[in-house]
């Protein structure tokens, strides 16, 4: 077993907060985060570029590059693997293992449940070790039906799927049912309205990923600032010195701060 394959075997849940560039990954990583995911959102706002699309291929890759020899494991958001034909998606699960990664997640989209699982499989065959967490949007995207979330996530886990990541799921009755199927660990999306961490823990739930939530706080902490500074107002909230971000960029390395 890889190492962040461990992390999802633990006592407590993977908490995998998700960076969009360089120095959001570097600062998340000297706070202790032994992993960091990415975040599709982010990566795609930052390009100017729709989101769950299939329009940020090049931009993924791109910061995977920046971030694979970072001294954390990196798990790159890969929407849908940014293509249909699962020997594409292969390709850019080859190139993401090249460029330093340890795991994928792949989102289904709610499109055909038997060629998503073609993905997961053909990844698995391309790049053995990468770790697949596998995504189905019934939750996201749908009406949350019960049947059609076990039926997927069943078929994803029969592919090779390392992991299964269930967006929107926020029901703990839900989420206890949903575990007592499953051969492999269960990855639910924080929502700040619903369960905390522990409790999740508690409910089965392996794995814990901020999503975009990260970079719209960030976001929304930026506009706050220009308009306290309108204002004529003292801008809330903390920053780091301008030396301690540009330490963030200095290669790999990452000193505490």
């Amino acid at each position: 077993m890889s190492l962040f394959a461990d992390l999802h075997h633990r006592d407590t849940p993977l908490l995998l907060p998700n960076a969009w560039d360089h120095a959001s990954a570097a600062a998340l990583a000297a706070q202790g985060f032994e992993a960091v995911g990415t975040t599709s959102l982010g990566v795609a706002a930052a390009a100017g570029l729709p989101d769950g699309a299939g329009a940020t291929r090049d931009a993924t890759l791109s910061l995977a590059l920046a971030l694979g020899n970072g001294p954390f494991l990196l798990s790159v958001d890969a929407e849908g693997g940014f293509g249909d034909d699962p020997d594409e998606v292969a390709e850019v699960a080859r190139e993401l293992a090249a460029a330093g990664a340890v795991g994928i997640n792949l989102e289904d989209g709610l499109g055909s449940a038997p060629r998503h699982a073609a993905k997961i499989a053909a990844v698995k065959a391309a790049v053995p070790g990468l770790f697949v967490n596998a995504r189905t949007d019934t939750y996201w995207l749908g009406d949350g039906d019960e049947s059609d979330t076990y039926r997927r996530l069943d078929a994803y886990q029969q592919a090779g799927a390392d992991g299964v990541f269930v967006p929107g799921l926020a029901d703990e009755q839900r989420i206890v049912s949903l575990v007592k199927t499953l051969d492999v660990p269960l990855n639910i999306l924080y929502s700040p309205s619903g369960p905390t961490v522990t409790r999740l823990g508690d409910l089965g739930v392996r794995r814990v990923s901020l999503g975009s939530l990260l970079y719209r706080r960030a976001l929304g902490a930026a506009l706050e600032t220009a308009a306290d500074v309108r204002a004529g107002r003292t801008p809330r909230g903390a920053a780091p010195a301008y030396d301690e971000v540009e330490a963030l960029s200095q290669s790999s390395e990452v000193s505490s701060w």
